[in-house]
């Protein structure tokens, strides 16, 4: 039993993580009745993943899209996921986001500094499916957040992982919209965008209520006392115990398990060999949690994301620094090869959906059909485009591969030369033609969204452009992962459930900890934040309304 238990921190609440999930959920129990609210944070930095992302949710139906003119209804919804994940979905939590979510937003709006905006024209990811919004309406955008009202706080807060200019939203870093006045005001004032807006003003929030951080404290088992979850036992920095007592329960917001290889070989499906999610992440979270009789769920899948190595070491560790990989493939002159030199999908669909081709399996061969794969371009591109953190004409970055010609390439890369050559010239004929007769590419509204095409031509020109102009370029691309969404299942109130579904007393799960809301569908950008902050706040919500008997 725990009455030999020497606590050094008591509280209403303890949240472990300090992502946008877990932010949340500190803020919400505070407001929502716990006056006794701690995060403990594994490190010395807050934000997570969600401070190095691009920091839009995904939200159907949320106010913003309404205002704008863009109806939805919850028959869409449920019509656009099902056709993605059909009768894949838990109809409890999936409502529970549904319901939940657009309440959440307006909470944030009234009772944060954090400011959301709709990407108006940002269609779904899969804008061609059943009630989908192919003009988008449910992926929000945050606007830029002064981090020179954090104080010296600002330092805290995780850097962002993001290849656009940081100064203003996502939408205006991809515009350019902002004219030089408002730039030099947004600089004088540590103006930022993307997640760093989101993780900043969530942490001013956090600030604001006097909610503490404890930081490099990791957590490491959670503290019972019959069924229900009292307290847990963290690490701090010197490798000493840390106890704190939960006196109305434990949110679980660590992040997923991408970065231990010991969890992911024992549940993903398919090589994941390059998370571009901070470190730490991993799966604290979910040994706590099976250690404490959860019941798990969408354990196989991850929400995946192409990257690159980058041959430095991740900041604030050993580990190696992986990329992101989402636009430099869907610009004009671009491509996708396996080691055959064939071309496997279409370049231009989304990051999520796209990993999953790259676990294609030849029973054959008894290999990954599509790893190692790599981006190949030429010098038209590299002239005009950034790629990954190269700018146009600049020097041949160190994971980038040079050659006269495309045979050349393909002897330095590893790629088959005669496949190399005849994909490249079938591609280019496809292209002047002015169809993808293989994958299609270029058919669709998202295809041709500005981000990542390219706006000088009229689609499906803004992604499909001819590879002829020598020296030719190859990157070794990783299957990579902004995390796992795998973990312990949750109710609608985000209590973590054992393998009979009843709720563990004083345990809940939000953000990438939890059995992902959405399974292995990923409905348009920001879902998972969407999500995951959904959640976050169910999990305060139901933490500041419920006093346990006990």
């Amino acid at each position: 039993m725990t009455e030999d238990v020497k606590w050094d921190l008591e509280a209403d609440v303890v949240v472990l993580g300090s992502g946008g999930a877990a932010m949340t959920a500190a803020i919400s129990a505070h407001d929502f009745g716990a006056r006794e609210v701690v995060i403990l944070e594994k490190t010395g930095m807050v934000g997570g993943t969600t401070a190095m992302s691009g920091g839009m949710l995904w939200i159907p139906n949320n106010h913003h899209q309404l205002e704008a003119g863009i109806a939805d209804s919850d028959e869409e919804v449920v019509t656009y996921l099902d056709s993605l994940a059909p009768d894949g979905l838990d109809p409890e939590t999936l409502w529970a986001f549904m319901q939940t979510g657009p309440e959440m937003l307006r909470y944030l709006a009234d009772k944060t500094p954090v400011r959301l905006r709709a990407f108006s024209d940002f269609p779904d990811y899969q804008s061609y499916s059943p009630g989908a919004k192919p003009d988008g309406g449910r992926s929000l955008d945050n606007e830029a957040f002064p981090f020179e009202t954090l104080g010296k706080w600002a330092a805290r807060v995780n850097p962002s992982k993001m290849a656009y200019p940081l100064r203003g939203s996502l939408m205006e870093a991809t515009q350019g919209t902002l004219d030089e006045a408002t730039l030099a005001q947004r600089e004088a004032g540590d103006y930022r965008g993307l997640g760093q807006a989101l993780a900043g003003a969530l942490f001013k929030a956090v600030l604001d209520r006097n909610i503490p951080v404890e930081f490099e404290k990791r957590a490491r088992k959670l503290v019972k006392d019959g069924d229900r979850v009292i307290g847990v036992i963290a690490e701090d920095a010197n490798g000493r115990d840390f106890r704190v007592r939960a006196r109305r329960g434990v949110v679980i917001a660590t992040g997923g398990f991408e970065w231990n290889e010991t969890l992911v070989k024992a549940f993903i499906r398919g090589p994941l060999t390059g998370p571009v999610s901070v470190p730490e992440n991993e799966g604290d979270g979910l040994l706590m949690a099976i250690d404490a009789g959860a019941q798990l769920g969408n354990m196989q899948n991850a929400f995946w994301q192409q990257s690159v190595l980058e041959m430095k070491p991740q900041h604030r560790s050993a580990k190696p620094n992986y990329m992101l990989g989402s636009d430099e493939r869907a610009r004009p002159g671009a491509i996708l090869v396996n080691r055959a030199g064939k071309r496997f999908v279409n370049e231009a669909a989304n990051y999520h959906a796209m990993g999953k081709a790259l676990h294609a399996f030849d029973a054959g061969t008894h290999a990954y059909s599509n790893l190692p794969y790599w981006l190949i371009i030429d010098q038209r591109y590299k002239d005009k485009y950034p790629t990954f953190t190269s700018p146009p004409g600049s020097p041949i970055p160190s994971y980038m591969m040079q050659a006269d010609t495309l045979e050349e390439l393909a002897e330095k890369a590893g790629i088959d030369a005669a496949g190399l050559k005849a994909t490249v010239e079938r591609f280019n004929g496809m292209v002047r033609n002015g169809h993808d007769d293989d994958f299609n590419r270029g058919d669709n509204t998202y295809d041709n969204f500005y981000m990542w095409g390219d706006t000088d031509f009229e689609p499906p020109y803004r992604t499909l452009g001819v590879i002829d102009q020598g020296p030719y370029y190859a990157v070794k691309m990783e299957a990579g992962a902004l995390g796992t969404s795998g973990g312990p299942k949750t109710n609608a109130d985000a209590q973590v459930v054992d393998w009979s579904g009843n709720p563990i007393p004083g345990l809940y799960a939000a953000g990438n900890a939890m059995s992902a809301v959405l399974g292995d569908v990923y409905g348009g950008a920001g879902g998972t934040l969407g999500p995951g902050l959904t959640f976050g706040y169910i999990a305060g919500r139901h933490l500041g309304t419920h006093i346990p008997n006990h």
